[in-house]
């Protein structure tokens, strides 16, 4: 390889680099601009943990409510931040030509992807931080260092099939029914999952549905952070994640290219 190549090869990386940086700032700036996605995503966890898990449960006197609705009101949020982050955006994209106009743009392929990936990342990150506030502050949870920061970042990367999961939904409805459709399975994925009410307190038969929803691995994995009994092994839950992950982003991609 000559002295060229090599030197090219650097700069080709970094220009890659600023290009998918770029188109990440460009789709965080069009998202802070629209309180009806911002909104919602980041208050209705805490708002639902300050109601049930605080309120509520020190009415009942338990810390363990707290310590429980911590973890899976997390996921709910980090649900809720790659599912609708992914599909209502992608619906109205293509829906408007703008999706095409940007596959047209020079920037790598996949930049959009990484784009809001990134995004549901940061915006799960910014609720799980809320919610430890408010837990640490009100709800007497005391977690060692390596558990806050582990909680964290199983919480935040279980965004991830939910973004997967969005891209499908985008790429398949309209820009008017991509919200309906979203709200339609996050809502009952949530309850059926556990992420509200333990499923001891549901009834036998949709309780032992709950392994089909993967918003329940997600959520026995962030339990398993604060000492819960794991079903299985976390092994199982994570292949579970895995396995949804590729599957709806690889259908999602497949059919966006060939009908955009």
């Amino acid at each position: 390889m000559s002295a060229q190549a090599r030197g090219d090869a650097p700069a080709g990386r970094a220009r890659m680099l600023r290009a998918v940086a770029q188109t990440v700032r460009c789709e965080l700036l069009r998202l802070l601009r629209e309180p009806m996605y911002v909104l919602p995503t980041l208050l209705f966890p805490a708002l639902f943990y300050a109601m049930f898990g605080l309120l509520l449960g020190g009415n009942r006197g338990s810390a363990e409510v707290a310590r429980y609705l911590l973890a899976t009101y997390g996921v709910f949020g980090a649900m809720g931040a790659g599912l609708f982050g992914c599909s209502v955006t992608l619906a109205i994209d293509r829906e408007r030509g703008f999706f095409a106009l940007q596959r047209a743009l020079p920037a790598p392929g996949g930049a959009w992807l990484v784009a809001r990936a990134a995004i549901a990342l940061l915006f799960s990150l910014v609720i799980v931080l809320g919610l430890a506030a408010l837990a640490t502050a009100f709800g007497g949870v005391s977690l060692a260092p390596a558990q806050w920061a582990q909680l964290w970042a199983v919480t935040v990367l279980g965004a991830l099939p939910f973004c997967a999961i969005g891209l499908l939904l985008g790429s398949v409805a309209s820009a008017n029914a991509a919200p309906a459709w979203a709200n339609l399975l996050f809502l009952p994925m949530a309850f059926l999952s556990g992420l509200w009410l333990p499923l001891s307190m549901l009834p036998d038969a949709l309780a032992q549905l709950a392994p089909l929803w993967p918003a329940y691995h997600h959520g026995q994995l962030a339990l398993a952070v604060l000492g819960a009994d794991v079903g299985g092994g976390a092994g199982g839950h994570i292949a579970v994640l895995t396995a949804t992950t590729l599957v709806c982003a690889g259908l999602a991609l497949r059919r966006l290219a060939r009908v955009g």
